[in-house]
Protein backbone atom coordinates (compact mmCIF):
# COMPACT_ATOMS: atom_id res chain seq x y z
CA UNK A 1 0.00 0.00 0.00
CA UNK A 2 1.52 3.36 -1.03
CA UNK A 3 2.49 5.64 1.83
CA UNK A 4 3.47 8.76 -0.12
CA UNK A 5 1.96 11.81 1.56
CA UNK A 6 0.88 15.01 -0.10
CA UNK A 7 1.82 18.40 1.35
CA UNK A 8 -1.64 19.61 2.28
CA UNK A 9 -2.70 22.81 4.02
CA UNK A 10 -5.92 24.65 4.75
CA UNK A 11 -8.19 21.94 3.38
CA UNK A 12 -11.95 21.90 3.87
CA UNK A 13 -13.34 18.59 5.09
CA UNK A 14 -17.02 17.79 4.68
CA UNK A 15 -18.21 15.22 7.21
CA UNK A 16 -21.41 13.18 7.20
CA UNK A 17 -22.27 10.80 10.01
CA UNK A 18 -20.55 12.98 12.62
CA UNK A 19 -22.82 12.02 15.50
CA UNK A 20 -21.88 8.34 15.60
CA UNK A 21 -19.10 6.66 17.55
CA UNK A 22 -16.44 6.93 14.84
CA UNK A 23 -17.81 10.14 13.33
CA UNK A 24 -17.46 12.10 16.57
CA UNK A 25 -13.85 10.98 16.94
CA UNK A 26 -13.16 11.81 13.30
CA UNK A 27 -14.40 15.39 13.72
CA UNK A 28 -12.38 15.82 16.91
CA UNK A 29 -9.21 14.65 15.19
CA UNK A 30 -9.83 16.77 12.09
CA UNK A 31 -10.27 19.87 14.27
CA UNK A 32 -6.80 19.30 15.71
CA UNK A 33 -5.14 18.54 12.36
CA UNK A 34 -3.24 21.52 10.95
CA UNK A 35 -3.82 20.34 7.39
CA UNK A 36 -7.51 21.21 7.70
CA UNK A 37 -8.68 24.81 7.94
CA UNK A 38 -12.41 24.10 8.02
CA UNK A 39 -14.52 21.15 9.08
CA UNK A 40 -18.05 21.39 7.69
CA UNK A 41 -20.39 18.90 9.35
CA UNK A 42 -23.65 18.09 7.58
CA UNK A 43 -26.35 16.80 9.90
CA UNK A 44 -30.08 16.86 10.52
CA UNK A 45 -29.57 18.97 13.64
CA UNK A 46 -27.00 21.40 15.02
CA UNK A 47 -23.70 19.87 16.13
CA UNK A 48 -22.63 20.95 19.61
CA UNK A 49 -19.37 22.92 19.36
CA UNK A 50 -18.55 22.88 23.06
CA UNK A 51 -15.03 24.28 22.74
CA UNK A 52 -16.17 26.96 20.24
CA UNK A 53 -13.58 25.82 17.71
CA UNK A 54 -13.66 28.34 14.83
CA UNK A 55 -12.76 25.61 12.35
CA UNK A 56 -16.08 23.82 12.87
CA UNK A 57 -19.03 24.75 10.69
CA UNK A 58 -22.30 22.96 11.44
CA UNK A 59 -24.80 22.85 8.58
CA UNK A 60 -28.34 21.60 9.13
CA UNK A 61 -29.46 19.75 6.02
CA UNK A 62 -32.35 17.63 4.81
CA UNK A 63 -30.52 14.75 3.12
CA UNK A 64 -33.64 13.91 1.11
CA UNK A 65 -33.64 17.35 -0.53
CA UNK A 66 -30.94 17.06 -3.19
CA UNK A 67 -31.04 20.75 -4.09
CA UNK A 68 -30.46 21.70 -0.48
CA UNK A 69 -27.81 19.01 -0.09
CA UNK A 70 -25.87 20.17 -3.13
CA UNK A 71 -25.77 23.73 -1.76
CA UNK A 72 -24.28 22.38 1.49
CA UNK A 73 -21.52 20.46 -0.30
CA UNK A 74 -19.64 23.47 -1.66
CA UNK A 75 -16.03 24.65 -1.46
CA UNK A 76 -14.89 21.32 -0.07
CA UNK A 77 -11.82 19.22 -0.76
CA UNK A 78 -12.58 15.86 0.87
CA UNK A 79 -15.80 14.17 1.96
CA UNK A 80 -15.52 11.89 4.99
CA UNK A 81 -18.47 9.58 5.58
CA UNK A 82 -19.23 7.61 8.73
CA UNK A 83 -22.97 7.65 8.05
CA UNK A 84 -24.85 4.50 8.97
CA UNK A 85 -27.67 3.14 11.05
CA UNK A 86 -28.81 -0.09 12.70
CA UNK A 87 -31.83 -2.32 12.21
CA UNK A 88 -32.90 -1.42 15.73
CA UNK A 89 -32.80 2.31 14.99
CA UNK A 90 -35.01 1.93 11.90
CA UNK A 91 -37.28 -0.60 13.67
CA UNK A 92 -36.64 -3.25 11.05
CA UNK A 93 -37.51 -1.02 8.11
CA UNK A 94 -35.04 -2.12 5.41
CA UNK A 95 -36.12 0.60 3.01
CA UNK A 96 -35.39 3.28 5.61
CA UNK A 97 -32.09 1.54 6.41
CA UNK A 98 -31.12 1.71 2.74
CA UNK A 99 -32.12 5.37 2.45
CA UNK A 100 -29.57 6.18 5.16
CA UNK A 101 -26.65 3.86 4.44
CA UNK A 102 -26.88 3.88 0.64
CA UNK A 103 -28.78 6.93 -0.54
CA UNK A 104 -27.04 9.51 1.65
CA UNK A 105 -23.57 8.21 0.81
CA UNK A 106 -24.22 7.93 -2.92
CA UNK A 107 -26.01 11.28 -3.19
CA UNK A 108 -23.25 13.06 -1.28
CA UNK A 109 -20.63 11.40 -3.49
CA UNK A 110 -22.33 12.39 -6.74
CA UNK A 111 -23.16 15.94 -5.64
CA UNK A 112 -19.74 16.42 -4.09
CA UNK A 113 -18.03 15.42 -7.33
CA UNK A 114 -20.25 17.80 -9.28
CA UNK A 115 -19.17 20.57 -6.89
CA UNK A 116 -15.46 19.87 -7.35
CA UNK A 117 -14.66 17.68 -4.35
CA UNK A 118 -11.64 15.55 -5.24
CA UNK A 119 -11.64 12.78 -2.62
CA UNK A 120 -14.14 10.60 -0.78
CA UNK A 121 -13.29 8.61 2.36
CA UNK A 122 -15.91 6.05 3.40
CA UNK A 123 -16.26 3.90 6.49
CA UNK A 124 -17.68 0.61 5.23
CA UNK A 125 -17.36 -2.85 6.80
CA UNK A 126 -15.38 -6.04 6.46
CA UNK A 127 -17.14 -8.52 4.18
CA UNK A 128 -18.95 -5.84 2.18
CA UNK A 129 -20.17 -7.62 -0.94
CA UNK A 130 -22.94 -6.60 -3.32
CA UNK A 131 -23.55 -10.28 -4.10
CA UNK A 132 -23.95 -11.33 -0.45
CA UNK A 133 -27.18 -12.91 0.78
CA UNK A 134 -26.76 -10.99 4.04
CA UNK A 135 -28.72 -7.72 3.97
CA UNK A 136 -26.09 -5.70 5.83
CA UNK A 137 -23.09 -6.91 3.83
CA UNK A 138 -24.98 -6.65 0.55
CA UNK A 139 -25.97 -3.05 1.32
CA UNK A 140 -22.42 -2.12 2.26
CA UNK A 141 -21.15 -3.74 -0.93
CA UNK A 142 -23.68 -1.96 -3.11
CA UNK A 143 -22.78 1.33 -1.44
CA UNK A 144 -19.09 0.73 -2.10
CA UNK A 145 -19.80 -0.06 -5.75
CA UNK A 146 -21.91 3.05 -6.27
CA UNK A 147 -19.42 5.38 -4.58
CA UNK A 148 -16.54 3.77 -6.50
CA UNK A 149 -18.31 4.55 -9.77
CA UNK A 150 -17.99 8.30 -9.13
CA UNK A 151 -14.90 9.73 -10.82
CA UNK A 152 -13.15 11.21 -7.80
CA UNK A 153 -9.39 11.63 -7.93
CA UNK A 154 -9.25 9.04 -5.16
CA UNK A 155 -11.64 7.03 -3.02
CA UNK A 156 -10.62 5.37 0.24
CA UNK A 157 -12.82 2.75 1.91
CA UNK A 158 -12.19 1.51 5.44
CA UNK A 159 -13.43 -2.03 6.11
CA UNK A 160 -13.27 -2.56 9.88
CA UNK A 161 -14.65 -5.58 11.70
CA UNK A 162 -15.98 -5.13 15.26
CA UNK A 163 -15.57 -1.52 16.38
CA UNK A 164 -14.27 -0.96 19.91
CA UNK A 165 -14.97 2.14 21.98
CA UNK A 166 -17.79 3.78 23.90
CA UNK A 167 -21.15 4.28 22.25
CA UNK A 168 -23.87 6.71 23.31
CA UNK A 169 -26.44 3.95 23.03
CA UNK A 170 -26.14 0.66 24.87
CA UNK A 171 -26.23 -2.47 22.75
CA UNK A 172 -26.27 -5.51 25.01
CA UNK A 173 -25.57 -8.08 22.32
CA UNK A 174 -22.77 -6.01 20.88
CA UNK A 175 -21.17 -5.56 24.30
CA UNK A 176 -20.94 -9.33 24.68
CA UNK A 177 -19.56 -9.66 21.15
CA UNK A 178 -16.87 -7.09 21.92
CA UNK A 179 -15.71 -9.00 24.99
CA UNK A 180 -15.55 -12.25 23.04
CA UNK A 181 -13.83 -10.72 19.99
CA UNK A 182 -11.17 -9.06 22.15
CA UNK A 183 -10.56 -12.32 23.99
CA UNK A 184 -9.96 -14.30 20.81
CA UNK A 185 -8.25 -11.51 18.88
CA UNK A 186 -4.82 -13.12 19.27
CA UNK A 187 -6.10 -16.13 17.34
CA UNK A 188 -6.99 -14.02 14.32
CA UNK A 189 -3.82 -14.24 12.25
CA UNK A 190 -3.05 -14.67 8.59
CA UNK A 191 -6.18 -14.55 6.46
CA UNK A 192 -8.26 -14.11 9.62
CA UNK A 193 -6.43 -10.98 10.73
CA UNK A 194 -8.88 -8.74 8.88
CA UNK A 195 -11.56 -9.81 11.38
CA UNK A 196 -9.67 -8.43 14.37
CA UNK A 197 -11.64 -5.87 16.40
CA UNK A 198 -10.35 -2.32 16.03
CA UNK A 199 -10.76 0.89 18.00
CA UNK A 200 -13.07 3.49 16.44
CA UNK A 201 -10.37 6.08 17.12
CA UNK A 202 -7.95 4.06 15.01
CA UNK A 203 -10.41 3.93 12.12
CA UNK A 204 -10.87 7.70 12.36
CA UNK A 205 -7.10 8.24 12.29
CA UNK A 206 -6.76 5.88 9.33
CA UNK A 207 -9.43 7.78 7.40
CA UNK A 208 -7.54 11.04 7.85
CA UNK A 209 -4.20 9.44 6.98
CA UNK A 210 -5.66 7.89 3.82
CA UNK A 211 -7.06 11.25 2.73
CA UNK A 212 -3.50 12.62 2.63
CA UNK A 213 -2.07 9.91 0.39
CA UNK A 214 -0.98 11.05 -3.06
CA UNK A 215 -2.58 8.10 -4.85
CA UNK A 216 -5.35 7.91 -7.41
CA UNK A 217 -8.18 5.45 -7.84
CA UNK A 218 -10.17 3.30 -5.43
CA UNK A 219 -8.48 1.82 -2.37
CA UNK A 220 -9.83 -0.50 0.33
CA UNK A 221 -8.29 -0.99 3.76
CA UNK A 222 -8.76 -3.89 6.16
CA UNK A 223 -7.31 -4.25 9.68
CA UNK A 224 -3.62 -4.48 8.79
CA UNK A 225 -3.87 -1.64 6.27
CA UNK A 226 -5.53 0.69 8.77
CA UNK A 227 -2.94 -0.14 11.41
CA UNK A 228 -0.19 0.62 8.88
CA UNK A 229 -1.81 3.93 7.99
CA UNK A 230 -1.86 5.16 11.57
CA UNK A 231 1.65 3.90 12.26
CA UNK A 232 3.21 6.10 9.56
CA UNK A 233 1.07 9.23 9.92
Amino acid sequence: MPQVKEIMRDLTAIVIGATGQTGELLVEKLLHDNAFGKIRVLARKEINNTDKNPKLESVIVNFSNLTELKKAIVHGDIIFSCIGTTMKSVKGNKQLYRSIDYDINVNCAKLGYENGVSKFVLMSAIGANAASSNFYLKLKGETEQAVASVSFESIHMMQPSMLLGKRKEHRAGESVAKVISKAISFLLVGRLQKYKPIESATVAEAMIAASKLSVKGVHRYVYADMMELVSVK
